[in-house]
């Protein structure tokens, strides 16, 4: 099998590094959920030597996710442990505890009812004063915030009716109901944004 690989990764790693490099200075275990192909987490892990990475995602994506950690023996990058949103989530053992999450599109892939799990298991997982990074398109006030995005929703809905990009006043009430406060809302490259919250 060989390394899955996707080009959006590639080309937003750097401008969200440059962003995580500086919400995540002060944290020590990152916990990702839906690591993908895995090259978010072998970057950031590189970058931020400092941070015990914990990458997850479902059995399917785990071949591929590790096929990335083989390549780059990265210590401080810890092999997938599987997070259905629909379970429990089995939280990382053995390590410390989990000060910080990130996340990459994945809202919008995802059905509404796992967005609704997917804030619960912050509430219920999370420690206090944690840091919660959220990176993918959103709406504002009904609105796409171009185009392409508008298109991306349509190409979305027709492949899955439950997805779609979401609308950021929803999100912001889950966070809210998760004990999640926003501190930042950084416009990315490609028409994305980075949601950065604290847990309160």
């Amino acid at each position: 099998m060989n390394k899955p690989f996707s080009q959006a990764c590639e080309n937003n790693k750097r401008p969200i590094l440059n962003i995580l490099s500086k919400v995540f200075s002060k944290n020590k275990h990152i916990l990702e959920i839906g690591s993908g192909t895995g090259q978010h987490a072998v970057f950031f892990g590189q970058h931020q030597p400092h941070l015990i990475w914990q990458t997850s995602d479902l059995p399917i994506n785990h071949q591929g996710i590790n096929l990335w950690l083989d390549e780059t023996v990265l210590s401080n990058v810890q092999k997938p442990i599987v997070i259905d949103l629909n379970k429990t989530w089995p939280m990382p053992k053995n390590t410390l505890q989990v000060d910080g999450l990130y996340t990459a599109n994945t809202l919008h892939i995802i059905s509404w009812p796992l967005v609704v799990k997917f804030f619960d298991g912050i509430a219920q997982n999370l420690a206090s004063e944690a840091i919660v990074c959220i990176y993918g398109p959103f709406k504002y006030q009904g609105k796409y915030t171009s185009d392409s995005n508008a298109n991306f929703d349509f190409w979305l809905k027709d492949r899955d009716i439950d997805s779609g990009i979401r609308d950021i006043e929803a999100i912001l009430l889950l966070a809210n109901s998760a004990g999640l406060t926003l501190i930042d809302d950084h416009v990315m490259p490609a028409n994305n944004q980075l949601l950065v919250f604290s847990k309160s």
